[in-house]
């Protein structure tokens, strides 16, 4: 009878922790990371069955080499407490033999993850026989239909218009000006800072307290890695 296990984990290393090393482990490899000049050794741990790289296919051909891959990760990804991958445990059904786990991983894989532009390093473990389990590490941030990584979030500025106020990327606030939205920035009012568009400052001869444009905390968050997150 097959028993359903998902395990789902952030590599992120604020914890510590390198997507080098998680995708060593996974693979029972030895991997060097350029980031910080570790060398993850995993090959003396046993269990491997099947291993394989998935790649969108406008993605680097070189990252077919997982080592590369995951260093230009590392690299893209600057902040010292950055998510660097998302890592999935799943346990397979033992009524499928190899074969079949195998081909139902990679459906799995392709259809749910690289068709969205996310590159995977999958494995799957099983030391005893009795405990197939697939380990999929995926990068955070999804590539676009060029090759370059796609952001994780995107400034998001809160604009008014009749005073109504909502949120627009860069991009989307180059439409909506034609539509008459206009951005708010900090103008001073007696001793306080008031948020107001141009037109109504101007009108007031209020001066401008700084360059800023008022906006959303988080900014907005790339929609695919939302989906993911749900």
């Amino acid at each position: 009878m097959a028993i359903y296990h998902l395990e789902a984990k952030v590599v992120s290393r604020g914890a510590g922790r390198s997507a080098v090393a998680a995708s060593a482990y996974l693979s029972c490899s030895r991997l060097y990371n350029d980031y910080d000049g570790i060398q993850h050794d995993y090959t003396k741990k046993q269990g491997l069955v099947w291993q394989e790289v998935f790649l969108p296919e406008y993605a680097p051909q070189e990252w077919q080499d997982r080592e590369k891959l995951w260093n230009a990760v590392e690299e893209v990804e600057t902040a010292k407490d950055s998510r660097l991958a998302r890592e999935f445990v799943v346990a397979l059904p033992i009524e499928l033999n190899r074969e079949e786990q195998i081909e139902l991983l990679q459906e799995f894989i392709r259809e749910q993850f690289v068709a969205d532009g996310m590159c995977a390093d999958a494995a799957i473990h099983d030391t005893d026989g009795r405990n197939p389990h697939a380990h999929i590490l995926l990068t955070v941030r999804p590539l676009d239909e060029q090759g370059h990584w796609q952001y994780k979030t995107e400034k998001e500025y809160l604009c008014m218009r009749n005073g109504e106020e909502r949120g627009f990327t860069a991009a989307e606030f180059k439409a909506a000006q034609n539509e008459r939205w206009e951005k708010q920035y900090p103008y001073k009012v007696g001793k306080k800072k008031v948020y107001m568009v141009p037109s109504e400052a101007d009108a007031q001869g209020l001066a401008r307290a700084d360059k800023h444009p008022k906006s959303t905390r988080y900014g907005r968050q790339n929609p695919y890695l939302r989906a993911l997150e749900q």
